[in-house]
């Protein structure tokens, strides 16, 4: 592709967002702990972060499947765990004064639950430290285990996501054979039907060769799953083995979809060419409110 058009350039942070970004670094590093934030260095950082809200990764660095579009580590991390990590970011989180956190791990497909219960653990953890605080999990697949979903929604997470992340044509191609279009439906469903006051969330990545009509089709299978809440960003290619950027889609186009989600009943929609799972985040309760 081309040269990055100007609507993806992102601006440098100011001396304060600097500062403050400084800060957040210097809790997380005392607590051995990395952002998802900082390891995707995430172009939205030093607004979220400033807002009171950021991204943790549970559970490791390396994921038991290949997606095509990642560039997180594959490999077998033969079970082992961090027992002290829920501990630990529970800590880090009441230290940073978050007001809203997003909690999202690698696949382990290595673990008996695929992690459930770490991130059942770590999200009881933080709410003793910051009771006030209001989560997001941010779930892998678990092979669709309905244990596994019973495990999170128990621990009273206010958001449940997962990622759908393409159309249902390029899914064969892009994903893990482990995962799949419709098993991502299916736990959306599951958790939607299994909690129904819990805001169920996903999120596309848009510039891999999709149609609009795909991805419009894709829209409607999630609202039917019961997702009430739904990102759209622009696929950057993590790098030279990854899946290869097809387009750059405009702003404009962006500002369609938003309409169009909208228009078949998204409570919360966040879409343009640098939003992220977890961008603006903490605006998906109020927006989806009864």
């Amino acid at each position: 592709m081309s040269d990055r058009p100007e609507w993806l350039k992102v601006r440098a942070n100011t001396a304060t967002e600097a500062a403050g970004m400084h800060a957040v670094r210097e809790v997380l590093s005392r607590h051995q702990l990395t952002t998802v934030c900082q390891g995707a260095r995430c172009p939205n950082a030093a607004e979220c972060w400033g807002a009171g809200t950021a991204t943790f990764m549970l559970l490791g660095s390396v994921c038991t499947r290949a997606c095509r579009f990642c560039a997180v580590s594959t490999g077998n991390p033969h079970g082992i765990i961090d027992e002290d990590e829920p501990a630990r970011l529970a800590e880090a989180i009441a230290d940073l004064h978050l007001s809203y956190v997003v909690l999202t791990s690698v696949d382990r497909d290595d673990l008996a639950d695929g992690g459930a219960s770490v991130f059942a653990t770590a999200i009881s953890e933080i709410k003793k430290r910051s009771p006030k605080i209001k989560i997001e999990a941010l779930i892998p697949d678990f092979s669709g285990s309905d244990e596994a979903l019973r495990t999170i929604i128990s621990s009273g997470p206010n958001v449940i996501g997962h990622n759908i992340e393409t159309v249902r044509r390029l899914s064969p191609g892009l994903r893990d054979p482990r995962a799949g279009y419709d098993q991502s439906l299916h736990v959306l469903s599951r958790i939607a039907g299994l909690s129904p006051r819990t805001i169920t969330k996903s999120s596309l990545m848009l510039g891999l060769g999709e149609e609009q009509s795909e991805v419009l089709e894709t829209f409607r299978d999630l609202r039917d799953a019961g997702v009430r809440a739904l990102t759209l960003g622009q696929y950057l290619s993590p790098s030279r083995e990854a899946a290869p950027l097809v387009r750059y889609v405009h702003p404009d186009e962006f500002s369609s979809l938003e309409a169009e989600a909208h228009n078949l009943g998204f409570c919360f929609v966040m879409s343009g060419p640098l939003v992220r799972s977890s961008y603006h985040a903490a605006q998906t309760i109020p927006a989806c409110s009864d």
